[in-house]
């Protein structure tokens, strides 16, 4: 596919990725970047897994939850078959499940619920006061100042081109091991031209709602997801879409960890558009687990 006028090579990636080849009816297969993780992102199986579900409902039928679970690592070097279970369809809701497969093995579940769009009773939460996103500082400013020193797992993350742009509020978590409130504001943004069309939308938000989610559940512990001695890794998502957003401005992306325990750690999130408006609501929980000593 070829590249729009001002995208970026990131998004674009995204953008093809999210395209899945239909092998068959309710098959699709997708691909992940070879960038040198050991295994796919959480985010992109989500987008892929929508994207697929999204092929298969009735294009007036728009998604408003989805709940999903990672049973194993997504290996990065062979495509994911998706399966797509058509539930039900009913006559203002439809419901799709589907099963991520690699070498012969489901490594992840989603069902996933449409609906009509219809007015009803309309009320939401406050958007945080924090600082705008243009006061902070940018990726490559933070590269220029903190990277030099940073260990090689920090490096690795933050030194690559991604199709979503973080902007922290505080930074501190990166630079030391304060133990800190398990509460987080960061302004997302996609790095690059979005579609404007609403299953592209709405997979890339599902892709981004897996950004940083879980680093929030660390914060207490004075710790981080790069800490070679955890291991950290997603084990079920859940979203609810709220409003439809274009993504062609930054979103604030406010988490809080109101509980870790049994190795696991609970994250919830909201992302609020710049003018207030509450796009989407997450729940995640993840295993962070302390290695065990060689």
């Amino acid at each position: 596919m070829s590249q729009p006028h001002g995208q970026t090579k990131a998004m674009q990636d995204l953008i093809d990725r999210l395209d899945l080849e239909k092998l068959e009816e309710n098959l699709f297969r997708g691909s992940s970047p070879q960038n040198g993780w050991q295994r796919v992102f959480g985010g992109l199986v989500i987008a892929q897994a929508l994207m697929a579900a999204q092929r298969c409902v009735e294009a007036d039928r728009i998604v408003h939850s989805l709940h999903a679970y990672f049973m194993r690592p997504g290996d990065p070097s062979i495509p994911i078959v998706y399966q797509v279970e058509r539930i039900r369809d009913g006559a203002s809701f439809t419901t799709r499940r589907v099963v991520a497969i690699q070498h012969g093995k489901a490594i992840f579940s989603m069902s996933a619920s449409f609906q009509v769009e219809e007015p009803g009773f309309d009320h939401q939460i406050g958007l945080p006061k924090v600082p705008d996103p243009e006061t902070l500082m940018g990726e490559k400013e933070f590269r220029e100042v903190f990277l030099a020193k940073a260990p090689e797992t920090v490096k690795k993350y933050w030194g690559r081109e991604r199709p979503i742009e973080i902007r922290p509020v505080s930074l501190t978590h990166y630079l030391s091991d304060e133990k800190l409130d398990p509460v987080a504001h960061i302004w997302v943004k996609a790095a690059g031209l979005v579609p404007d069309e609403r299953h592209y939308q709405s997979a890339i938000l599902a892709y981004l709602s897996d950004m940083t989610l879980l680093d929030t559940s660390l914060y207490a512990h004075g710790t981080s997801i790069f800490d070679p001695a955890l291991q950290v890794a997603s084990l079920d998502h859940a979203m609810w879409f709220h409003r439809p957003c274009r993504l062609d401005d930054w979103l604030l992306y406010t988490q809080d960890s109101p509980s870790a325990a049994g190795a696991r750690g609970m994250t919830r999130g909201s992302i609020f558009s710049r003018d207030g408006s509450l796009i989407a609501s997450v729940a995640q929980e993840g295993l962070i687990r302390k290695r065990a000593n060689d």
